[in-house]
């Protein structure tokens, strides 16, 4: 196992910056999720931790040593990526043993390591498959396999799992958070899926345009988020925003939404009167109400998912999620009652971004 510090890792293709002096510092046995839509850079990063892409500027090491100049096979990495990569003429064991083959290991090194790595998987009864005789969720759980028999300083997860149906990812999901419990090595994982960061990471850094928006636990980013950028990414169903103007209302602070509807805010919101803002409301923290609540609008649709129901809703003029109890009598058509408690209400600056 090994820390990795990334310092002012640059990169560009000619004209074209994509990565923007990125530091970063990933400690012994902490697994990070790098997330963020396409194009943001996460992969090219991981890519040049990997020595797979070349470093305009900056340095990366391993352990504390700059391995700028190593191969890949020399900085004691090991990457898995979104396809499988399998050979399809080799046997499930003769897969995950085929590097260790090449770097020389005895035949017994082998097979014991390859049936340690079988069993932290669930892999035992498939090793004398080939892939073509397995699922798509055996498959990544070999292309896993492999990179566990390697012993490495640091995994490197390339979007392991998009290749999977839904319900196979929440088991892959589970599976590799087991593993990183049982080997606890460093661990970079790359996803644009935020729900796979939620679950998975320590820590997890959402990057935007090659640069970095705002790092920290799963549970700091959703009650934190330092801006609109990153309030809007994590969290699923993804946060309502509306535009209002601060003003006091009954000596309390308070939004006034487009259509006059006064939406109350925490008293600690360093707003002042007059300021544009944008307010930002999670579905989930919208419940109903009955008779007189300030929110009141439309329901637009309706989508049961069982233990809940996502309620779409016109509220001044635009249109809001609201995630309810799956019983609640909510229909198209009808009129929708909310209420949100101020401390629940985020309110970010219109012109910049920032939360206040």
């Amino acid at each position: 196992m090994a820390s990795v510090e990334l310092h002012d890792i640059h990169k560009a293709y000619g004209a074209l910056t994509v990565i923007h002096d990125i530091s970063l510092s990933i400690e012994d046995g902490e697994f990070i999720a790098l997330v963020g839509p396409s194009g943001c850079g996460k992969s090219t990063l991981l890519r040049m931790i990997a020595g797979l892409e070349e470093i305009t500027d900056g340095d990366v090491s391993i352990g504390g040593q700059v391995v700028n100049a190593m191969t890949p096979r020399e900085r004691n990495i090991a990457m898995v990526f979104q396809s499988y990569a399998l050979y399809p003429h080799m046997t499930v064991a003769e897969n995950m043993g085929f590097n260790l083959k090449l770097s020389g290991e005895t035949k017994q090194s082998i097979e014991q390591r390859v049936n340690e790595a079988a069993r932290m998987l669930d892999l035992t009864k498939l090793l004398d498959r080939k892939p073509a005789q397995l699922s798509g969720g055996q498959r990544q759980r070999v292309a896993m396999g492999r990179a566990i028999v390697r012993n490495p300083a640091v995994f490197l997860f390339d979007e392991p799992l998009s290749n999977l149906d839904a319900k196979l990812r929440v088991q892959m999901r589970s599976e590799i958070k087991a593993l990183h419990q049982k080997v606890q090595t460093t661990s970079i994982y790359v996803t644009h899926d935020q729900i796979e960061a939620m679950t998975l990471a320590d820590r997890i850094v959402v990057l935007n345009q090659g640069k970095i928006e705002q790092q920290g636990t799963p549970i700091e980013l959703y009650r934190k988020p330092a801006n609109l950028f990153v309030a809007g990414f994590i969290g699923s169903p993804a946060m309502n925003f509306l535009d209002g103007t601060v003003e006091g209302v009954d000596g309390a602070p308070a939004v006034r939404l487009k259509d006059s509807t006064p939406i109350r805010i925490a008293d600690e919101r360093k707003v002042k009167a007059g300021q544009s803002v944008k307010i930002g409301l999670r579905p989930e923290h919208l419940s109903l109400a009955s008779g007189g609540s300030p929110l009141t609008g439309q329901t637009l649709l309706v989508e049961p998912t069982g233990a809940q129901t996502h309620v779409l809703f016109d509220l001044a003029g635009e249109q809001v999620t609201a995630v309810v109890d799956g019983e609640a009598p909510v229909r198209y058509g009808q009129p929708l009652n909310v209420s949100v408690s101020p401390e629940q209400v985020y309110v970010f600056d219109a012109s910049s971004g920032l939360a206040l």
